[in-house]
């Protein structure tokens, strides 16, 4: 093997791996609409209740640099619409629901109808402006059914 496709084959494998890296976290900071609907017990998140119209749950840790910023996001959001909660569940010392809602990450953000069942979920710290869209389109839905 000559050193030129050597260096060809270590450039090739770069691009591929940077592609892949770019690839992943794009697809995780889009929200995940098409996502199998379970019904939340509150109870089960040690909540008494959920919103009226729509639940901000968000998974978090005790080391998670974003959660923080996040959580305010959440609050915030949650605040100015009627209806609307925020729950935060730390899953540091919950591995039963880290397994059971399947959090890889944190922070990790589950929006809920008024049923608790998961219509949207996202991967890391979600876009404001994305977060409104889909809460908008949940309480379109919900308005019209």
């Amino acid at each position: 093997m000559t050193l030129v496709s050597a260096l060809i084959g270590l450039a090739v494998l770069l691009a591929a791996t940077v592609a892949l890296g770019v690839f992943l976290q794009w697809r995780q900071s889009r929200p995940q609409r098409h996502i199998a609907h379970e019904v939340v017990e509150p109870g089960r998140l040690g909540a008494d209740a959920l919103g009226e119209t729509a639940t901000l749950l968000q998974f978090s840790t005790e080391m998670c640099a974003r959660c923080p910023g996040v959580h305010r996001t959440l609050a915030a959001l949650a605040e100015s619409r009627e209806g609307v909660r925020h729950l935060d569940v730390d899953v540091t010392h919950r591995p039963d629901i880290a397994k059971h809602f399947h959090v890889l990450q944190t922070p990790t953000t589950l929006l809920l109808d008024r049923d608790g069942v998961v219509q949207t979920r996202f991967g890391g710290a979600a876009n404001r402006e994305v977060l409104e869209l889909e809460l908008n389109r949940l309480i379109g839905e919900t308005a019209n059914v």
